[in-house]
């Protein structure tokens, strides 16, 4: 069976599940083009609040197929060229999608498929989950943000020993580091992650799509910058219905209903 992306939905989450299992979906053009289109669509519905992405089977994403990366030398360079900008475009897309977005990890997160994990608000994964960047095993440097997103938090020494060497890294690992939000039994991921969309379903839509905006512009902005959109945010939020659903209900102790 070719590679594809799947998509099924559970209540107020779309579920988004890369197969490819033969090849431990590992990942194609077509199917980066799906996710990148699901992801937008989804970020345009007020039906979902929340989006899950997992591999099918016992293995989350293997990245690049191989054999296609060897194939494509004997090509012009444009094409491999389009081909990892519309990967970074997926991937932008689930960092600047105002919904948030869940990673449901089991088995082997590699290459651009641990670098998608990076890149999601949140990360659930199996206890005995593998993460690997083994890039230059092959003689290549990482792409889909995979650099960024782990020196953005790592000292150097750690960053280079995983681009470099390309060793693998556990869970536990990446949880210690803040990688990731919660670690379960393996086969139980997709579960724990459909548990933390629920908590993130009753929140108020528009305050989690500020708070997303708000963290991917941190590291970007200064203090003074960054303030004045927490305050335009925080007025902008204070004045749209839920506040006052949801002020009202704190007050009367009662769970709020919020409006998409």
């Amino acid at each position: 069976m070719s590679a594809q992306l799947k998509s099924t939905s559970v209540d107020e989450t779309l579920i988004l599940t890369l197969s490819n299992p033969s090849a431990r979906n590992a990942l194609s053009p077509e199917m980066v083009s799906a996710a990148t289109e699901a992801i937008q669509q989804a970020d345009g519905s007020k039906h979902i609040k929340t989006i899950i992405i997992q591999g099918e089977g016992e293995h989350f994403c293997a990245g690049g197929n191989v054999q296609r990366l060897l194939n494509q030398i004997d090509l012009p360079p444009q094409g491999q060229d389009e081909n990892i900008q519309n990967l970074h475009h997926w991937m932008e897309s689930v960092r600047v999608c105002s919904k948030p977005v869940i990673a449901s990890v089991e088995g082997a997160a590699a290459g651009a498929g641990f670098s998608l994990a990076l890149n999601c608000d949140f990360v659930v994964s199996a206890q005995n989950a593998i993460f690997v960047m083994a890039y230059t095993s092959i003689a290549l440097s990482s792409d889909a943000g995979g650099s960024w997103n782990l020196a953005g938090q790592l000292p150097r020494a750690l960053c280079s020993e995983i681009l470099m060497l390309g060793g693998k890294v556990s869970a536990q690992t990446l949880a210690h580091h803040g990688f990731i939000n919660e670690l379960t039994e393996p086969g139980k991921a997709l579960e724990q992650a459909l548990a933390l969309a629920k908590r993130l379903n009753e929140r108020a839509p528009n305050a989690l799509a500020s708070v997303k905006a708000l963290l991917n512009h941190a590291h970007g902005q200064s203090l003074s910058t960054h303030l004045d959109e927490e305050r335009e945010n925080f007025v902008k939020n204070l004045y749209h219905p839920n506040a006052k659903l949801g002020l009202q209900a704190f007050l009367d102790k009662k769970k709020p209903s919020y409006k998409s």
